[in-house]
């Protein structure tokens, strides 16, 4: 574990990790920060954007075929059907932009959390000095871990679920909290060159702080058009913390 991360963070309420989301919306703004949260923004955006097109170039050659089934007097339907494909197209980009999002812009987040880091203390991360192939390679690694750590307790948090049914969401909402904070304190904790498991010790270290900023990420995810943009604002909030409760600002000087 880096020596850059205290033994014993400063403790922080649930209160003050709830307060971190709020604060990464302020840090997105910065000068050397909103790139990295423009730039993979526009990548999605024009992913999603070309691969309406496409679906909307195979639509347009389809929709000949389902109006021969039509009779005369019956074609305007082909209007409707072109208004029902533009209704399903925008549910498809809410539902899945915000992991379309997670995808694209993880390969940024630990340059966004290093600059982040940068702009509130002056000082870039040990970490940041990686090739863009060196930190790809590391993140989707990351991911991988993560991902594997999900199913880990998916597994079992599903049968308790079945067994306890009226407490279901309240433990699946808990999980989710706790997977957010896992997921987005590591790429400022990477930085300083913590494998997952550190992570993971220095996160539990401080479950009410992080918990309550977990449970902040969570419920902006429910939120239409805020949910768009949670990924980049969490990660900002997610280094605030990291600097302030986890970072021995001694050892970054």
């Amino acid at each position: 574990m880096s020596n850059s991360i205290l033994s014993k963070p400063t403790a922080g309420s649930f209160a003050s990790g709830f307060g971190y989301l709020w604060r990464g919306l302020s840090l997105i703004t910065q000068p050397g920060v909103k790139q990295f949260v423009i730039v993979p923004l526009l990548i999605n955006i024009g992913i999603f954007l070309l691969l309406f097109w496409i679906a909307g170039d195979y639509f347009n050659d389809l929709l000949p075929y389902l109006q021969s089934f039509l009779p005369h007097w019956l074609q305007w339907l082909g209007n409707i059907l072109w208004i029902f494909f533009a209704l399903l197209a925008g549910l498809f980009m809410f539902l899945t932009f915000s992991f379309f999002n997670n995808l694209v812009g993880a390969p940024f987040n630990s340059y966004l959390a290093a600059a982040v880091e940068k702009q509130l203390t002056g000082h870039a991360p040990p970490g940041s000095g990686r090739t863009v192939l060196q930190d790809i390679k590391v993140t989707l690694f990351s991911e991988v871990k993560k991902w594997g750590y999900y199913l880990l307790w998916a597994i079992p948090l599903l049968l308790l679920s079945i067994l306890l049914s009226p407490l279901a969401p309240v433990i699946w909402f808990v999980f989710g909290a706790w997977l957010f904070s896992v997921e987005y304190l590591d790429y400022p904790l990477s930085n300083h060159g913590l494998t997952f498991v550190d992570t993971r010790r220095v996160i539990a270290s401080q479950r009410a702080l992080t918990l309550g900023y977990g449970c902040a990420v969570t419920l902006a995810t429910l939120i239409p058009v805020v949910n768009f943009i949670v990924m980049p604002i969490a990660v900002a909030g997610a280094t605030a913390m990291s600097v302030e409760r986890f970072t021995d600002k001694s050892a970054t000087h």
